[in-house]
């Protein structure tokens, strides 16, 4: 199937990487290329980017439409371990680093992979179709408290504890398969009048069961400091974030690391040794457009933080 996919925050993005033509970048997250394509048309012959992505059927869409673009590396990697692909390459270090943690469309609107509240499909969610854990795994086998614990903290739901307890009931009677059978039991859950506003009643539990599926909390905590370590001096790092709970890491992450001293105020002298790593170049984040959100969705919830290593 042909999937398209508009990458967010495009030209945000490059303008903050401050691409330098013989320079060597990192995408970490590269999808359908959206972000990686415009770094290339930034870069001369000298110039690299290694494009990174756990979907292997990303890399092969990729690597059949950009077959002779000399100046990228495609590589089947979690964002996360960036560092053994580098190391593999023998690069020490690289110019900048872009991660886009969103689902890209093509993940969304192929009903196969899981990820749709919309669409019917497998209970999936998997980034990576190798891991073993899938939505179905959680969905059918965690207990109620830990349902509960998933949904109200990754999906920020207020209706955690009684969906929990209706997934927990429902699958006592039957396995539940698909997106369909779960969005039919959240619809149950929720009351009616609740389910009249604030958007498709099954958007947060599916955000939820995502996040748990693809560890990417953790993932994203252990990442930034990764990447701070691999970047050049004056090299940046730009995140692009879809919901609070990843924007708030990187927004605590970036300010952490743009400290010196973190010893208590009352210390006469300073005992940490501990220096500033990075400057923060967005001291908010950078959002879409009034336009890019009308022309693209998917942009509504986008935040880009950018952090500058010293």
């Amino acid at each position: 199937m042909d999937y398209t996919h508009q990458a967010v925050l495009l030209e945000a993005a490059i303008e903050y990487l401050n691409i330098k033509e013989a320079g060597v970048y990192l995408d970490g997250t590269l999808g359908r290329a959206g972000h990686s394509s415009e770094i290339l048309k930034n870069l001369s012959e000298a110039g690299k980017l290694i494009a990174v992505d756990r979907d292997t059927a990303a890399i092969e869409a990729v690597k059949e439409r950009f077959s002779d673009e000399e100046s990228l590396i495609l590589a089947h990697s979690n964002f996360q371990d960036f560092d053994q692909v580098l190391s593999e390459l023998e690069v020490e270090a690289v110019d900048g680093m872009l991660f886009d943690l969103g689902v890209s469309s093509p993940q969304l609107d192929n009903p196969e992979r899981g990820f749709s509240y919309q669409k019917e499909g497998p209970l999936d969610m998997r980034m990576n179709p190798e891991q073993k854990l899938t939505a179905r795994d959680i969905v059918n086998n965690y207990s109620q408290a830990e349902l509960e614990k998933i949904i109200s903290e990754y999906g920020e739901e207020n209706w955690a504890a009684r969906i929990a307890e209706f997934i927990v009931k429902m699958r006592e009677e039957e396995e539940i398969r698909t997106t369909a059978d779960l969005v039919e039991v959240i619809k149950a859950a929720i009351p009616k009048a609740v389910r009249r506003s604030g958007g498709h009643p099954a958007r947060r539990t599916f955000q939820a069961l995502r996040i748990e599926t693809n560890n990417e909390l953790e993932q994203l905590k252990n990442l930034i400091d990764k990447a701070v370590a691999y970047l050049k001096p004056g090299g940046r790092l730009v995140i692009i974030t879809f919901h609070s709970l990843e924007d708030r890491i990187v927004k605590h992450k970036f300010r952490n690391l743009a400290k010196d001293c973190t010893c208590p105020p009352d210390f006469p002298i300073c005992v940490c040794d501990k220096k500033a790593q990075v400057k923060v170049i967005t001291r908010s984040p950078v959002q879409a457009s009034k336009e890019e959100k009308e022309e693209n969705p998917r942009s509504r919830s986008a935040k880009m933080r950018v952090a500058e290593k010293i």
